[in-house]
């Protein structure tokens, strides 16, 4: 049998991730008497340019996909032989070495990096391939050999390029400064709100913001070593180094010499199809125009490759439009925007919990009748992302502020997504596929873990983000099927918390790098992230956002206080058992009165005040600790307190001491953290007033000494704690108590409560009485000890903080944050204290005898409502 000759010659110019998405697509078809030729600048394979600041601090691999992929024998792909020129009359393609006829030509050139036009700006650099990035650390190393010092390195351009290359330079070792025109970072994507918050939280990573500045010029001295970047009215930055990374424009000259129509903005022109306007000649990724817009994103590049694949095999697919979603960790700080953003829908509300100037912001648009998804925003926290994305277009299933984690109102609901649900948007994958994949549908192979499925799928292979909601697809649909779920963490970590655990205190392990490159693969994802901090502040004692694990922790860790509903955060002083003296409530009633909050005794036996900003944090926590006060850990995984009645102190019923019983407790376990939060309770007989049934561990009073009880919880799921051990003396209950935590901290999943835990034990209840009574394991030794190592090594997270400056950091303001009231604020009386007023009295629907008037003035703070007008400098931003 003769081979048969091509009788079809396909020609992509460019090699980058389109041309390589491009080139996937048509494999997976049928190229029988197909040849794909691909004509690559780059002496590289095709690479990910979004992780490109990972080659910043050391080597690593970037290839996009299987390298097999340029063996297959339809495929040829040539390294460092650009295309010089395309003849579409003639159908050929030149290259400075030869002609190739072709019957189909993709361009898929990308985009260049726009530079200034200054005087000096020929001593900038730019951020955009491997080469770029390699000049850079050489530059960096360089100048700090010749300075002796950190060099300064000035970024200018606020977007998600400028933002990675400040932080690039920061890991290098230099002093970076990021300089943008707009008044807010990220300003193409995110609104004031959200930028401001960017901001702050760029800030507290060290990184420099100077926004709605203008650069005029780069300073060079008499050799053309750089010495600052000129600003129009304004004073100069002295600089280094400068990198320019103000966006891109497409690479069109080749669409341009062989007469292809143009965008208005540049760009080769495509239709639906994604044929330009020559016959034969095809446009992908950043070059393609699409309705006058050329977008320099993953996503709508993949989609457009998809559909020119399918088109010149015959097809007759179109492009949907531009998905401009986008989810990543900037210098460790979350964001994401998805959907109508701005609100620019007629009618569209905006729900937000925010603090605009200085810390976290969330917004969730919907239509006027708060029903069906439109967009969203997130700045450190993007969480809700996640599950929200896949709902855009479609009708929530609870209020739309449930789904918001900043609200502080639980986990946001569990909602079963349509099977036509978008779940990775990058590659454009519904979650019915997912299903399909999982169960084996048409006679394929089940997928039953969760690299096979990315591998069956596409999903989740290429910005990550959709990962932590194709893990809950997965395990979903093998519980439907009866199958025995893995345990795997996430797909970095091929084994449950518990393993991962004991492999990080075996081994010794003390940072997120260093578990990931002996235990794990990758990069990491916001699923094994937390978990890994939450082992290594068990593991390791010391301060949790020091050694960059500040990037791995939640939100509400990294402020070190809970983010509340209205932007502002909330000062939860330890009261250890509820006790507390008429002197230090006077402490907390002059810290309260000094900055306005609003103070609540809660169901805990704390006094919580509310309605600070970040950067009163500080000085908030110098005069609570100076009077003897510590944190009271309400923001973090781990105990919050131990509740207590008065006992045999006072109560004519009580037959022991329950109020030294609970400070004992909570000083002995405080500021340990464990998988979920811990509250523990101790009442003084069996009345039961501190309903310690109710916690975690419960601790009631007999005349013979300790009923002790665990695996109590509230929360969605509420569980009585259950009988462990009877009539203990003080010795023995805590010895209890101190295996029972540690074996729960050791052994429990990632955000797994002691409930939960318990009933995945195999024995449950017994199981535990036998591993901490009996001491089945032989392990009762070594949790003992590793409960008396966290009590010995025990420091006030905040009395730390103070001590530090470059800790005090995290709560500095930008040098752009606002002076002025936002006058959007609105807060109302209610029985004498001010609180964050609701939608309808911000429509003016007041209390009974109160008008504005009578509230005080606000604080420069944004605070949650709905349909909160667009302010005029949005306005200005946008047009």
């Amino acid at each position: 049998m003769t081979e048969q000759t091509p009788h079809r010659h396909v020609v992509v110019v460019g090699g980058g991730p389109a041309a390589h998405r491009f080139v996937e697509a048509m494999c997976a078809r049928d190229v029988t008497g197909t040849r794909v030729t691909v004509l690559a600048e780059e002496p590289h394979l095709p690479y990910d340019r979004v992780a490109l600041s990972k080659a910043l601090t050391g080597e690593v691999d970037l290839t996009l996909g299987d390298p097999a992929l340029w063996r297959h024998p339809a495929v040829e792909l040539r390294t460092g032989e650009p295309a010089t020129g395309i003849d579409p009359a003639a159908k050929v393609v030149r290259t400075a070495a030869t002609e190739l006829p072709y019957d189909d030509v993709v361009l898929a050139t990308g985009s260049n990096p726009a530079r200034l036009s200054i005087p000096g700006a020929e001593a900038t650099h730019v951020y955009r391939t491997l080469e770029d990035v390699e000049t850079l650390r050489s530059e960096v190393r360089r100048l700090t050999a010749e300075l002796g010092r950190r060099p300064r390195a000035v970024v200018v351009g606020g977007g998600l390029l400028g933002l990675e290359a400040a932080g690039g330079m920061q890991d290098l070792g230099a002093e970076a400064t990021v300089v943008n025109v707009a008044g807010w970072l990220m300003n193409a994507q995110l609104d004031e709100g959200a930028g401001q918050a960017l901001g702050r939280l760029i800030t507290a990573t060290g990184i420099e913001v100077r926004c709605g500045v203008l650069p005029a010029a780069v300073a060079l001295d008499d050799l053309g070593a750089v010495t600052a970047l000129e600003l129009k009215d304004a004073g100069p930055i002295p600089a280094d180094l400068v990198v320019v990374a103000i966006g891109v424009r497409p690479r069109d000259g080749l669409a341009r010499e062989a007469g292809l129509e143009l965008g208005p903005r540049g760009g080769a022109v495509i239709d639906a199809r994604c044929a330009t306007s020559a016959p034969g000649v095809w446009a992908i990724g950043e070059v393609a125009a699409f309705e006058g817009r050329c977008v320099g994103l993953v996503a709508p590049a993949n989609a457009m490759a998809e559909v020119c694949a399918e088109n010149i095999h015959g097809g007759a697919a179109t492009f949907p439009g531009f998905d401009t979603a986008t989810k990543l960790k900037l210098s460790g700080v979350d964001v994401a925007s998805f959907g109508d953003a701005f609100a620019a829908t007629d009618g569209a509300l905006e729900v937000v919990y925010a603090d605009p100037a200085r810390g976290m912001y969330q917004k969730i648009v919907v239509t006027d009748d708060a029903k069906t998804l439109l967009g969203g925003i997130f700045v450190g926290d993007a969480t809700p992302y996640t599950s929200l994305r896949p709902l855009l277009g479609r009708e929530l299933g609870a209020e739309p502020g449930a789904f918001l984690s900043a609200a502080g109102g639980g986990d946001a609901p569990d909602t079963e997504l349509p099977d036509d649900a978008t779940l990775c948007s990058c590659n454009n994958v519904p979650v019915g596929r997912v299903r399909a994949a999982v169960r084996g549908d048409h006679g394929a192979e089940p997928c039953h873990d969760l690299g096979g499925l990315k591998a069956c799928t596409r999903a989740g292979t290429q910005c990550g983000s959709c990962l932590p909601m194709l893990k809950k697809t997965l395990d979903r649909e093998l519980t439907k099927a009866g199958v025995t779920v893995s345990k795997a963490m996430c797909e970095h970590f091929g084994v449950s918390r518990a393993e991962l655990f004991e492999a990080v205190q075996a081994l010794g392990l003390t940072s997120f790098e260093q578990i990931l490159a002996r235990l794990g693969t990758g990069r990491g994802c916001d699923v094994c992230k937390p978990a890994v901090a939450s082992i290594l502040a068990s593991t390791r004692h010391e301060y949790v956002l020091d050694g960059g694990r500040g990037g791995l922790q939640d939100t509400n860790d990294r402020a070190l206080a809970n983010m509340q509903k209205d932007g502002t955060y909330s000062v939860v002083p330890r009261i250890p058992g509820g006790e507390i003296t008429p002197a230090k409530l006077a402490v907390i009633a002059r810290v309260a009165e000094k900055y306005g909050l609003y103070t609540k005794i809660t169901g805990a036996l704390r006094i919580d005040m509310f309605g600070a900003r970040l950067e009163q944090l500080p000085d908030i926590w110098k005069e609570l600790v100076e009077a003897g006060f510590e944190s009271g850990h309400a923001y973090g995984k781990a105990l919050r307190n131990v509740k207590s009645c008065v006992g045999s102190t006072w109560c004519r019923f009580g037959v022991q001491d329950s109020v030294a019983m609970a400070v004992q407790l909570e000083l002995r376990y405080r500021g340990l953290r464990s998988p979920h939060k811990l509250k523990m309770g101790v009442s003084g007989c069996a009345r039961e007033c501190a309903e310690a049934r109710g916690k975690d561990v419960g601790v009631i009073a007999t005349a013979d000494g300790w009923n002790l009880y665990v695996g109590g919880n509230g929360g969605a799921a509420p569980a009585h704690a259950q009988l462990l051990a009877k009539d203990l003396d003080d010795e023995t209950l805590i010895r209890y108590i101190d295996r029972y935590l540690m074996y729960y901290i050791r052994t429990a999943d990632r955000l797994q409560r002691t409930a939960r835990w318990m009933e995945d034990l195999d024995g449950g209840i017994d199981h535990v009485h036998q591993v901490v009574v009996e001491d089945s394991l032989g392990i009762g030794a070594d949790l003992e000890a590793a409960m008396a190592r966290h009590v010995e090594g025990y420091a006030d997270e905040w009395a730390a903080t103070l001590q530090d400056p470059d800790r005090l950091r995290r709560f500095r303001s930008f040098v752009n944050a606002p002076t002025e009231p936002d006058d959007s604020t609105a807060y109302v009386l209610d029985r004498g204290q001010r609180r964050p007023a609701t939608a309808a009295e911000r429509a003016g629907e007041l209390a009974d005898g109160i008008t504005w008037a009578d509230v005080p003035a606000p604080e420069p703070v944004l605070v949650a409502g709905t349909s909160i007008p667009v302010r005029q400098a949005e306005q200005e931003a946008r047009a």
